[in-house]
């Protein structure tokens, strides 16, 4: 037996086995990636305990978020590329072990210094992790039924964790302490290991790995800068130099990525990728999601708070309804829907739910009632994201070939990091504009309370209006049918030939060892791969 044979064989033994185990493995790789969601708002939530504790000054504050941002949204694309080179396994469990020790060093944490290192240590592993798992998800099952029940849990886990962040912050921080903000990343990284471990099979490019260091660069150091300056905005104006060179210089290096990945023969982001309508307006449609979904985390959360006087707690139980229909609206969006009204008319629609409630939430005022004024609204936004988080992040997934998937499920990511950047920096300016007006053309006890509630409702209205155009442009971006496969050439119609290797389409014995073989696409009729329970 040949050794280019034995490795055909143990390929396909390892594929076997990661597609008999794929809902266990689903499970894990949730566990993983629910730890880097949360991550976000659990520590906001224990940011003033930490500050107490730590004695360091409100300007500083600021640091504790960004330095995972930075870290997290200018790695991912490297990030997804060394799944694809050097194995996803090998990527998820490297993010594992290093996330959970910045953790760790972060709940210990004596100093201000050291804090801001274990932020900045969490989002450069995170940028390991999160890819590896979303392209785990998505070469782990080939059925359409079965990946669209995987993509909603998926997709549930990437809207909903963030409120779930919210809930698990406040009670810690009320009921133990702000450190175990940290330390509970260490469970949730322990159980993903393990599983790992046993589950996970690693699978490495079939050419010799080599990066494109020069792209790499320009994209790092752009995504870098392009976060760096929204943040920077967000707390010293859209007027600051530093803030004006940031972004300017992030455009004109991600410019020159662009040129670079055209020309070179191992790009770190393959154009091809994102070429189809549909993958690119999937990827849109996340990127416009995260923009205006923080103006339901940041400034409700801020108005139940510091308006309402709701405890951390609270103001996690709050959030409930809204998780709990993230979690129907992802479910039935997939599993459902799906088959039937494909991304374009779902994510359309989860879009418009998303702006109805926006727009609910912009009649409040500082003596509004929960249950009226508030409540309302979350059923409403949750099942809006639901229908845009699940079918975007299928879609954008969807008939990507094996050695793209890492850096496309890292592109996923990246959207939606940078759209939140951006989201944080563009509504906190609006909110902070419009109450400094209100504040200054209006006096009185009552002109006080009412000013930063004022910018919350412009800045509700903002994100409505972000969420309305986002389900114009999608209609028209997003063509009814499948994306086509990453490595087929364009058609008119979007279709073509898949490779055998496409993530998400079943690969025949001995691909391995042929390379590039060739082979249809799955048809669109084929039976089901079995339910949950019965493999």
């Amino acid at each position: 037996m040949t050794s280019q044979t034995a490795a055909a064989q143990r390929y396909d033994a390892d594929r076997e086995f990661e597609h008999k185990h794929r809902w266990t493995i689903l499970v894990i790789v949730s566990i993983a990636q629910l730890m880097v969601v949360l991550d976000a708002t659990i520590v906001n939530i224990a940011l003033p305990a930490a500050q107490d504790a730590l004695g360091f000054a409100d300007s500083d504050r600021q640091w504790v978020v960004t330095a995972y941002a930075l870290a997290f949204g200018s790695l991912l694309l490297l990030g997804g590329k060394l799944g694809d080179l050097f194995g996803r396994k090998r990527m998820f469990v490297i993010g594992l072990i290093g996330f959970a020790v910045a953790s760790a060093a972060g709940g210990a944490s004596t100093d201000f210094m050291v804090l801001v290192i274990s932020r900045a240590a969490q989002g450069a592993f995170g940028a390991l992790l999160a890819p590896a798992a979303l392209s785990t998800i998505a070469n782990s099952f080939s059925s359409p039924a079965e990946r669209g029940r995987a993509f909603g849990v998926y997709g549930a886990v990437a809207g909903g964790g963030g409120a779930v962040g919210l809930l698990l912050g406040g009670v810690l921080t009320e009921y133990a302490s702000w450190r175990w903000c940290f330390f509970v990343n260490l469970v949730f990284a322990g159980i993903a290991w393990i599983g790992g471990q046993y589950y996970l099979r690693n699978e490495t490019s079939k050419t010799k790995p080599k990066i494109d260091w020069l792209g790499t660069v320009c994209a790092v150091v752009g995504l870098f800068l392009l976060v760096y300056g929204f943040s920077r905005a967000a707390s010293d104006g859209w007027g600051d130099i530093v803030t004006i060179i940031s972004l300017v210089v992030s455009a004109l290096l991600l410019l020159a990525f662009v040129q670079i990945e055209r020309r070179v023969g191992q790009p770190l982001l393959p154009l091809r990728i994102v070429k189809d309508r549909s993958r690119g307006g999937a990827y849109l449609s996340v990127g416009l999601a995260a923009i205006a979904i923080f103006g339901v985390f940041l400034f409700l959360t801020f108005y139940l708070q510091l308006t309402k006087g709701y405890s951390p707690v609270l103001t996690g139980v709050a959030f409930l309804p809204m998780i709990a229909f993230v979690l129907i609206g992802s479910t039935l969006a997939n599993v459902k829907l799906m088959p039937i009204l494909g991304a374009r008319l779902l994510i359309t629609a989860g879009m418009a739910l998303a702006a109805v409630g926006m727009v609910y939430l912009y009649f409040i005022d500082s003596t509004s009632n929960y249950w009226v004024h508030i409540l309302p609204s979350l059923p409403v936004l949750g099942f809006g994201f639901g229908l845009i988080f699940a079918p975007a992040i299928n879609t954008a997934t969807e008939r990507v070939n094996r050695e793209d998937a890492g850096v496309a499920s890292a592109l996923v990511n990246t959207t939606q990091q940078v759209g939140g950047s951006i989201g944080t920096a563009l509504l906190s300016t609006i909110a902070a504009s419009v109450t400094s007006t209100y504040a200054a053309t209006h006096v009185g006890a009552a002109a006080a309370a009412e000013a930063p509630v004022a910018g919350y409702k412009i800045a509700f209205l903002v994100s409505a209006g972000i969420f309305a155009a986002g389900a114009v442009l999608i209609f028209f971006l997003i063509q009814a049918h499948a994306p086509q496969p990453s490595g087929a050439p364009p058609t008119d119609e979007g279709e073509g030939e898949a490779d055998a290797g496409v993530a998400g389409q079943p690969a025949s014995a001995g691909t391995a060892a042929q390379g590039a073989a060739q082979g249809a696409a799955a048809p669109a009729g084929r039976d089901a791969d079995p339910a949950p329970g019965t493999a």
